[in-house]
């Protein structure tokens, strides 16, 4: 099982609150899901692995991805 897998249900809070606060910052993030900013650092990849795609801005600020239509 991958490990994204376990961590589901946090992986789909991580991508509620950004896209509630785009833009928002790592430090920002770890704050609101109380955790620490560098759980959140590790978890970007594993994030991307569960599909779940945002991009960071010139301020380190975390987007959710969205296709043009």
């Amino acid at each position: 099982m991958s490990y994204w897998r376990k961590k589901e249900a946090e992986f789909e809070e991580v991508q509620q609150v950004i896209q509630e606060h785009p833009g928002i910052s790592i430090r920002e993030l770890a704050r609101q899901l109380d955790v620490a900013p560098s759980t959140i650092a590790r978890r970007l990849p594993s994030l991307e692995e569960a599909g779940i795609l945002l991009w960071e801005d010139d301020n380190e600020g975390l987007w959710p991805f969205e296709e043009k239509s």
